[in-house]
């Protein structure tokens, strides 16, 4: 049946693409539809050693390295949101949005990443921020963790040290008592995937540590464990009270069959379920993909392991992951097109996820490029991924917390409005015609920021960032002021239907 769903919903797209490639979706977003910009701390706050603030792993990572980023910069001082927060709010009002999706910074609040000692100065940034978006009517949508786990807990192993679970959820619940009277969306970590592959994984050079490619999977195993534990905190603690929700946020690429043959529909398949899936499987159904599991488990007895290396829940963990996400929350920004491999019976050296899945993945030479290597343009495949999340995970509410297009500056931007459109136009199109029940879309971002290894030189803002100024001046761009139309008109053109 997965493989016909697949053939189909390629057909739909195929279709579509053949009969009218420039069509817009012409049709109004629903009254209830919540358009927003996100952005988080370490990218935009700077203040990252003022009012109490501890060290996070970013702090201390970028100092010791400076030519981690491109052009030697850190998030020291960013956007300095920190000390700008009142004019974010006032860029949002102009936008017209009705979400914000930003984070909090784990040190700022507890400064030696324990429960023990709470900043109260940091609490009421947050509760500042909080209270200036509600009284504009923009609904805080708040992630607790993304990537700037403190700098005590990295110490003590970070992700690979158990007991990650009980501290996570011991932040998540100061979280949730401070701001969950205010805050109705909650997104435990962003983006799990990336952060480790990209720490414990062979997705960067140089490995960090000899063992490291045994690592990513540890790393996925506690960190999904601490969401549990975060998940279930509020449903005993808070839910009945404070009537919100709690997410995850899962990034993932779409996943295009090259071919209609059987075995490249079978890897398209499978490179998914070790993309999306291996998050995704587990805060649903409560384990691993299957063909996670097997693949993982064949390939380490290959290696002459006793055991997977994939590491297992106990049934206790299994039933708390299993539905503990109460909407789908989907980062996405472009794909891939996936051929099968024939089975290679030798074992990689070193062991990895992408010795595990065991597929080609490449692009077309027909998506545009982008200044990042790894974002090319193919706005249909969302239409692809949507309905393949619709269909394996049981139709849930969906949510696009990040989707955005990059630059190298200026605010003439036409490349990022038409990306954004053509996006929102099959997010609209999978809801009009395939029934996928999405609920909001957040643009990346609200304005340029510190974008990890590329500095601040790649740029996703719909405002422009000046960064050699002292007061970090924003300027919207033409993307953004054409994102405060769509958000006010619902609507895509100049011209909608009901």
């Amino acid at each position: 049946m997965r493989s016909l769903r697949w053939i189909i919903v390629n057909a739909i797209v195929l279709i579509s693409i053949v009969s009218d490639a420039a069509a817009t979706n012409n049709k109004k977003f629903p009254k209830k539809f919540l358009f927003g910009v996100g952005t988080s701390a370490y990218q935009i706050e700077g203040g990252w050693n003022v009012d109490g603030k501890g060290a996070s792993m970013w702090d201390t990572y970028v100092h010791d390295n400076p030519t981690f980023s491109t052009d030697n910069g850190t998030g020291d001082v960013a956007c300095d949101s920190y000390n700008q927060w009142q004019t974010d709010v006032q860029m949002l009002k102009d936008l017209g949005v009705q979400h914000y999706r930003f984070s909090i910074a784990w040190t700022r609040i507890l400064p030696n990443g324990f429960a023990d000692t709470v900043n109260p100065l940091g609490v009421a940034y947050y509760k500042n921020l909080i209270k200036a978006l509600k009284e504009n009517d923009i609904e805080p949508m708040v992630s607790i963790f993304h990537w700037d786990t403190p700098q005590t807990l990295q110490d003590l192993g970070g992700f690979l040290n158990s007991s990650f679970a009980d501290w996570f959820e011991d932040y998540a619940r100061v979280a949730f008592e401070n701001f969950g009277d205010d805050v109705k969306y909650w997104f435990t970590f962003n983006e799990p995937k990336t952060y480790c592959n990209g720490g414990y994984g062979y997705a960067y050079n140089p490995p960090r540590i000899p063992s490291e490619g045994l690592l990513e999977y540890v790393c996925a195993h506690n960190l999904l464990r601490a969401h549990a534990r975060a998940y279930r905190v509020y449903d005993r603690e808070f839910r009945n009270r404070q009537k919100g929700q709690v997410s995850i946020v899962l990034d993932s690429m779409f996943f295009e069959n090259s071919t209609a043959n059987a075995a490249d529909i079978a890897a398209a398949e499978t490179a998914i379920q070790f993309d999306l899936g291996w998050y995704a499987n587990p805060v649903h159904y409560g384990d691993y993909p299957e063909i996670m599991k097997t693949r993982i488990a064949a390939r380490s007895a290959a290696e002459g392991r006793n055991q997977s290396r994939l590491p297992e829940f106990t049934d206790e963990e299994k039933e708390q992951l299993t539905n503990s996400t109460d909407f789908f929350s989907l980062n996405t920004y472009t794909g891939v097109l996936v051929a099968a491999l024939p089975e290679d019976p030798s074992v990689t050296d070193p062991p990895s996820r992408y010795g595990d899945v065991g597929v080609s993945t490449f692009t077309s030479d027909d998506w545009e490029t982008t200044t990042l290597d790894w974002l090319r343009v193919a706005p249909y495949g969302v239409q692809i991924l949507l309905n393949w999340v619709k269909n394996t995970y049981g139709n849930p509410d969906i949510i696009i917390t990040e989707n955005g297009y990059t630059d190298l500056g200026g605010v003439d931007d036409p490349k990022r409005l038409q990306y954004h459109q053509d996006y929102l136009s099959y997010i609209r199109d999978s809801m009009e015609q395939d029934g996928v029940k999405v609920f909001g879309y957040t643009a990346w971002s609200l304005m340029d920021n510190y974008e990890w290894a590329s500095g601040y030189t790649q740029k996703f803002g719909l405002f422009s960032v000046d960064f050699n100024s002292a007061g970090r001046n924003r300027t919207i761009k033409q993307s953004g002021t054409w994102y405060s139309q769509v958000t006010r008109t619902r609507c895509l053109v100049d011209q909608c239907d009901e």
